[in-house]
Order: structure tokens, then C-alpha cells, then sequence
């Protein structure tokens, strides 16, 4: 009997391990599977080169291959939708805008942006700017407040609307300045900045990596962003914030997210692929060049402005009455 439970213990112990000889290659962390990043807009943003570049990073510093797919349309609900009711299994992720957070203010879901997914990384933000001709009279955030008080809805703002995070920015304005300027919607940024060069515009709005061209030319001229601090590109462009309207932030990103029920260890495991690749100097370089500013918050603290700006928006939303059928 005593030979028998020898045996048995040896051939436990054997399994044992091969099972931990051969466990990695079962597990998330298997650098041969293929995560998908679903893109939840049209490609060509700046959400996707960022994630382009970083998926790539990741790949060439031995994690996961990364392949970045677009799922656009009814501003961004498909693409969020579609991930909601994927697997938990760490293979298909949402690149998320502040689109995230507004969207369940103006329509209804099928998914909760606070409860059905689960916080990975922050991966770089897109400084939001308040653009006027080089030839305006306006040269400062302050003119330009002074003139839409002097007279009420005769100035005009465009951005990609309706009721997106570049509105609702506007919005915020105009509540915490009391001031009535009036709203053009536009698809997308660039043809909102053709309109402004057309001057069929007071002003316009649009993140850094858009207007870069125009600003370097000296075709448009910076007032403002409505960041919470101002853009290490351009130190010279102060913050609505400086200009006393201290309720006025609103901020640009990308980030990632998981389906909710991912398993935490998997959760971890890309915190640290993505983590990674943001600080890799090449990845810095790039982005720099781009206008973006490199994110890194991750985890509970990416869950925090997620909270944060889904109140904040929220808020606003309530305030003017903004809603999207």
C-alpha cells in the first residue's frame, strides 16, 4: 500500500508541474492571441492613430497582437454596444472618447457606461481649443466673452454636434459666462474649421491635432482650451479656468476599457501592456509630434474621470436641456 501511495504522489506531483510548466501558454498573457480594439467612430481621428501606434507598440515589445477595427455610427453607441455584450475575456476592448460619458445624459442605452465595463488606461488626451481667424477682433477669451454679452446670439460657435462632449464644452461656457452664443453643428471637426477660414463662423472648436496646421501657419489663432490645465505644445494658451469661470472643464481623451466581469488578472495584465507601451520615449516622441499629451492614468484612478466627467457632463446636460433622438 505504502508503494502505492508513493506512486500516487509522484504522478500528482508530475502534473503539478507540467501544469505549471505549461500554464502560461493557456492564460491571457499568451502572446499569440489577437485583441481587438474596437474604435466606436469613423477611422482617421485621432483616437485611432493613437491606438494604432500603441497596439503596434505592444505588439513589438512581445504582448499581444493588436488589431484596431472601426464599428462607427449613432455617435458611438454601436461600437460601445457591440463590446457591452462581448466576451469578458480580455480579447475585445473600446478605445472610449468623453462621448462615453455623454451619451447616456441624451438618449437611452442598452449598456451603463459606469457599471458594464471595467477601466483600463487613460491613454492620451487631445487639448480642446477655441479657435478664431487670424484676422478677428478677438484676441483674447475675454474679448470674445465681452462681445457675446454686447450682443446675444449674434455669435456663432461650430463643432461636431449635436450633443457631444464638443458642444456640451460650449455649453458650460455659456452657463458659467451667461452668455447666449449660437450653436452650428458639424460632422466633424475639419469642415467646422473650413467654415471658421470661410468666415461663416465667430469661432470654432477642435482638438489640438486637428488645428495644428492652421495654428503653425498663422491662418487661426488659440483663445482658450477648456483643459483643466494648459497644453505643454502651447504654454502660451491660457485655460477658461484662468479667465474666472472655474466650473469650465472639459477635456479631450482616449482611453480603454474592458467588458464588465473581465477578470481582474486580465485587467491587469493590460494595465501593464498598456502602461508600458505610454512610456515607451519612442511612443512619447510620436504622440508629442501629433499633439497629443500621453496619458498613464490607469485603474481606479481612469475609473475616477470616468465618474468625474459622466457628473460633470451630466450636469450640464440637465442644465440646458440637450437631448438626441
Amino acid at each position: 500500500m505504502q508503494w502505492q501511495w508513493r506512486m500516487r504522489l509522484t504522478v500528482a506531483l508530475a502534473i503539478v508541474a507540467i501544469v505549471g510548466a505549461f500554464g502560461v501558454s493557456t492564460t491571457w498573457s499568451q502572446a499569440a492571441r489577437t485583441v481587438r480594439l474596437i474604435l466606436p467612430f469613423p477611422p482617421g481621428g485621432p483616437a485611432d492613430v493613437m491606438a494604432r501606434l500603441l497596439a503596434q507598440q505592444i505588439g513589438a515589445s512581445g504582448g499581444p497582437s493588436m488589431v484596431v477595427e472601426s464599428h462607427p455610427g449613432a455617435g458611438t453607441e454601436i461600437g460601445t454596444e457591440y463590446v457591452s455584450r462581448a466576451a469578458p475575456d480580455g480579447d475585445t476592448l473600446l478605445i472610449i472618447s468623453p462621448s462615453f460619458v455623454v451619451l447616456p445624459h441624451v438618449r437611452k442605452l442598452y449598456y451603463d457606461p459606469l457599471t458594464g465595463f471595467v477601466p483600463i488606461c487613460e491613454l492620451a488626451t487631445f487639448p480642446p481649443l477655441i479657435v478664431v481667424n487670424s484676422d478677428s477682433p478677438y484676441h483674447t477669451f475675454a474679448d470674445f466673452i465681452a462681445a457675446a454679452r454686447a450682443r446675444p446670439s449674434a455669435l456663432t460657435y461650430g463643432t461636431i454636434g449635436p450633443a457631444t462632449a464638443s458642444q456640451i464644452a460650449f455649453e458650460m461656457i455659456e452657463q458659467a459666462a451667461k452668455v447666449d452664443i449660437t450653436f452650428v453643428p458639424f460632422t466633424g471637426y475639419a469642415p467646422a474649421i473650413q467654415a471658421l477660414l470661410a468666415h461663416q463662423l465667430t469661432v470654432a472648436q477642435a482638438d489640438l491635432t486637428t488645428l495644428q496646421g492652421q495654428l503653425q501657419t498663422g491662418k487661426l489663432r488659440a483663445l482658450a482650451t477648456t483643459a483643466a490645465m494648459r497644453s505643454p505644445v502651447l504654454p502660451n494658451v491660457p485655460t477658461v479656468i484662468e479667465s474666472g469661470y472655474k466650473n469650465v472643464e472639459a477635456e479631450f481623451y482616449g482611453g480603454v476599457v474592458a467588458p464588465a466581469n473581465t477578470p481582474q488578472a486580465t485587467i491587469n495584465r493590460l494595465i501593464r501592456e498598456f502602461s508600458d507601451a505610454i512610456k515607451q520615449p519612442a511612443i512619447k516622441a510620436k504622440f508629442t509630434s501629433l499633439g497629443f499629451i500621453p496619458g498613464g492614468e490607469c485603474g481606479v484612478d481612469f475609473a475616477g474621470i470616468i465618474r468625474h466627467d459622466y457628473d460633470n457632463y451630466g450636469r450640464t446636460i440637465r442644465a440646458a436641456h440637450l437631448q438626441m433622438h
